[in-house]
């Protein structure tokens, strides 16, 4: 019996395993922020945007748009569109938005141009 169909496993085991690795336990600081509106501006940190609303930051995460975290070296990480803190409509992240926390994850890297991404699992408030 030839082997080839197992070394042909073992192969492509190893190959996912190597896409897999990228990917790492983390615990990121810094602030929610909707990552539309600091995209357009870097002052728009907190919940109220020039020219919107008192809330724009809350109002656009119930929406279900792209939370961002910003941290205080500067690097940006979308907060992934999923999981229990993310989902459904960012739910769990609307009370926090402009706050600063820690999310706690799994950090990827993103597509060539775009920020880190974070699947976030658990949060800690640090400080409103």
């Amino acid at each position: 019996m030839s082997k080839k169909p197992g070394l042909v496993i073992v192969s492509l085991f190893v190959a996912l395993l190597g896409y897999a690795l990228p990917a790492l336990a983390a615990e990121v600081t810094g602030i929610l922020v909707d990552e539309a509106c600091y995209t357009k501006n870097k002052a728009n940190t907190g919940n109220a945007h020039a020219g919107m609303s008192a809330t724009c930051a809350q109002d656009c995460a119930k929406k279900g748009q792209q939370v961002a975290i910003v941290t205080k070296a500067g690097p940006v990480y979308e907060v992934m569109a999923m999981g229990d803190l993310a989902g459904a409509n960012n739910v769990k992240l609307v009370p926090h938005m402009s706050h600063t926390v820690t999310l706690t994850g799994t950090v990827m890297d993103g597509a060539a141009g775009k920020p880190k991404m974070i699947h976030a699992t658990a949060l800690t408030m640090v400080s409103k």
